[in-house]
């Protein structure tokens, strides 16, 4: 019992930490995952297997850095942005609605944290242009970025850490979860309709403006746009056929990020300086700390809680799993909610796998409490937090009561129908 309380006291403590912005979300998993062992809860041997078991993640995220970081230095997205907005002649709810599109397909395929740093500034600058409020751009933007996320196993960090614990391959997430990215997709532009789009008008002459950008100024290295986008749609396809050619995901991204830079001719520490390291030493802390809540007897007890709860019935207990993870997704983030509930998962599967289910269903369950969930309130995804200090940066200050009105009313309503489709399709 001593040992369950000194983890949890670590455990919230570091997630305090991380909430009230008092330390840097890296130094926060990595004070806690460290407190860990230097308590006892963990040896040195247990601490370093928790990175390893993870190395793939590791290695994933910085293949897929250094191609995102050299695409984006292109100036691609932008482009993108500009020529959205005049294929739908500056008409703002339009707009809203190809920008969302944008800014989810390409955080299904490349890092969502880096595509809205990218895209949310083009957006307001677009509304500005407009002169309309930019808040409907950037928070439809935000719901799209997570969404987008819930479509692949490389959308979200999230869905990196399902896809390691459960074995499950990029074409089993483009299949499973993909639809109901779709779905999800729909849902969030009815609602921008209903809430934003009937008000947003615009007077002719400043959609003439918008008509007269010049998309080709934002393109500023076209030789480095066609190296890096070659190797970037060789990825993917390594991805896709990773099943026939069984090579890895980490191994396939770090070969197409080096060959990249010999490509490009950039040195090593030019390229390893664009790796965001922070973002990999939280996950390296993350580990460990989740892996010393794993050693106690907690995980276990929660699970055979969760298995009494629901009395054995696989639907209740696939269909909590995605409310419970939306719930503490809000609070700890969905990185913290995916690390954390996949544990508990693991333990819960023997039960249900033994009475023939579908045990698949639990990992979708968990991807879409934590995709979909990160909408509900400003904690629950990086990708939230990014997007609001970008935002307040061009002037537009979105609080934590304003993101929650619309963000919790897009959760609810995709996790309800995420539900219906977790138990027409596999339950």
């Amino acid at each position: 019992m001593l040992q369950i309380s000194i983890a949890l006291f670590i455990f919230i403590v570091t997630f305090y930490l991380i909430i009230s912005e008092k330390v840097p979300g890296a130094w926060a998993t990595m004070a806690g995952g460290l407190s860990m062992a230097l308590v006892g809860i963990l040896n040195e041997e247990k601490a370093l297997e928790a990175v390893a078991e993870r190395l793939e993640i590791i290695f994933l995220l910085v293949g897929m850095m250094i191609i995102v970081h050299y695409i984006s230095e292109t100036g691609i997205f932008q482009w993108f942005a500009i020529k959205a907005a005049q294929l739908v002649r500056g008409e703002p709810f339009l707009l809203i609605v190809l920008l969302a599109i944008v800014t989810a397909t390409f955080s299904a395929f490349l890092d969502n944290v880096t595509t809205i740093l990218l895209m949310a500034p083009v957006s307001i600058l677009l509304a500005v242009q407009l002169k309309l409020d930019p808040f409907p751009f950037v928070i439809t933007e935000i719901m799209a970025a997570n969404i987008g996320g819930v479509a692949t196993i490389i959308g979200d960090p999230t869905q990196l850490i399902i896809g390691s614990e459960s074995g499950l391959t990029f074409n089993e997430f483009i299949l499973n979860t993909g639809p109901m990215a779709i779905f999800a997709m729909v849902i969030l532009i009815i609602n921008v309709y209903y809430i934003y789009g009937r008000d947003l008008k615009v007077s002719k002459e400043l959609k003439a403006n918008i008509m007269e950008l010049d998309s080709s100024r934002t393109l500023k290295d076209t030789r480095l746009l066609k190296e890096a986008g070659t190797i970037f749609l060789l990825v993917i396809l390594g991805f896709i056929l990773n099943n026939f050619v069984d090579k890895g995901l980490a191994i396939i991204a770090l070969s197409g990020a080096i060959l990249l830079v010999i490509i490009a001719q950039k040195s090593p520490s030019e390229a390893l300086k664009h790796v965001e390291w922070d973002t990999l030493f939280f996950f390296i802390g993350l580990f460990i700390l989740v892996k010393g809540l794993s050693v106690t007897p907690l995980i276990n007890y929660i699970s055979t809680k969760l298995i009494a709860i629901t009395k054995g019935h696989f639907d209740f207990a696939v269909l909590g799993i995605s409310w419970i993870s939306a719930f503490f997704t809000s609070i700890i983030g969905n990185v913290a909610n995916a690390a954390t509930t996949s544990k508990i998962i693991q333990i819960m599967i023997p039960t249900f796998r033994d009475a023939g289910h579908n045990i698949d269903a639990f990992w979708w369950a968990l991807s879409f409490g934590s995709c979909l969930g990160g909408n509900i309130t400003l904690l629950g995804s990086a990708t939230n937090v990014v997007a609001i200090s970008t935002a307040k940066r061009a002037g537009v200050n979105i609080s934590f009561v304003k993101f929650f009105k619309f963000g919790s009313l897009i959760a609810i309503q995709t996790l309800i129908f995420s539900n219906l489709y977790l138990y027409f399709r596999y339950l």
